[in-house]
């Protein structure tokens, strides 16, 4: 017993391999809860794709807030296909295996682009704040070598965030249990596999989470005190409706964005057991693919040089068909 024991205890991280179960409890549904993950996965793509090429081609749109916007749509890519491929994996031909190195993978790129995208919310607040606080300077201090600056900084700040995580999984002892409650690889979720003490995991991802996400939440927030300040001072009702216009889609974002990572957050540490667990990996499956798909969607709507190049594009390719 000793002996298998301490085989279990020092077993070669290259050789272990986990098996994903997608969502437990509706084993029975996958295939029908599939189709729609799919057909989001889709349109994200393409939406996310149709975005990235207006903003590239059109010089009218080389503008601070469509530059932003081009970042969240290739966020938006990533932070889709990174777990979206393999959840449909598991759904359609049960293919759960994942070695302990290409979940960590996973794991790395799908908490770094969510810190990434979430410090590009940010950088989109800053925008609205100066676009509508400080209009006629608006562009000379969101210059293109400081909108990249933001960019790399964003990156940059993901990256050592969440870089350690790697780490703090690797050092753990692992023992034989293999079987991961979920359709993707995150942090906790590998961790919580472990038989040593996951006590520094677990705090570290608290401060992430408070540094990183509650701060960027906490600076948009004020930015949009500062922001509705400067609009309910202004004389003019249909100045201040524009205004106020100008910001809806980029709240409707934020909202989709952090309203399920909250509820998750939060349901895990103090929902006990009050909330199903197939509840918690349903909404986390959704949380990938529903604002990858819809951002692009509200962007369109909202926004009315993108919906004039939208019908521009489709003109065109129909004048060649």
């Amino acid at each position: 017993m000793t002996t298998f024991s301490t085989t279990l205890n020092h077993t070669n991280l290259r050789d272990i391999w986990y098996t994903m179960i997608g969502i437990p409890g509706l084993e029975d549904a996958h295939i029908w809860i599939s189709i729609p993950i799919c057909s989001m996965y889709i349109v994200a793509i393409a939406g996310n794709a149709l975005l990235l090429f207006l903003i590239i081609t059109e010089r009218s749109l080389h503008e601070p807030m469509y530059l932003f916007l081009s970042m969240l749509a290739l966020a938006d890519i990533f932070l889709s296909t990174v777990t979206t491929p393999k959840m449909l994996a598991i759904f359609w031909f049960q293919a759960g295996g994942i070695s302990f190195a290409s979940c960590v993978s996973q794991m790395f790129f799908l908490h770094f682009i969510f810190v990434a995208e979430s410090a590009i919310l940010l950088a989109m607040a800053f925008d609205r704040y100066v676009a509508i606080c400080y209009p006629l300077r608006y562009t000379n201090i969101l210059t293109p070598s400081v909108i990249s600056k933001m960019g790399i900084a964003s990156v940059t700040r993901s990256f050592f965030i969440c870089f350690p995580l790697i780490f703090l999984v690797y050092r753990l002892t692992y023992c034989g249990r293999n079987i991961i409650r979920h359709s993707y690889c995150e942090h906790m979720g590998i961790a919580r596999l472990a038989c040593d003490s996951i006590k520094v995991n677990i705090y570290y991802g608290v401060i992430v989470a408070l540094f990183s996400t509650c701060l960027d939440v906490v600076l948009i927030i004020v930015s949009y005190v500062l922001i509705l300040c400067a609009v309910f001072r202004i004389p003019s009702r249909d100045a201040r409706l524009k205004a106020l216009g100008t910001c809806g889609s980029h709240v409707c974002v934020i909202l989709l964005f952090y309203t399920p990572a909250f509820f998750s957050f939060f349901a895990h540490r103090f929902g006990g057991h009050s909330i199903p667990l197939h509840v918690h990996i349903l909404l986390a499956n959704l949380y990938v693919v529903v604002p990858p798909t819809v951002n692009p969607i509200i962007y369109g709507v909202k926004t009315k040089q993108i919906q004039e190049r939208v019908i521009q594009v489709f003109s065109l390719g129909k004048t060649f068909c």
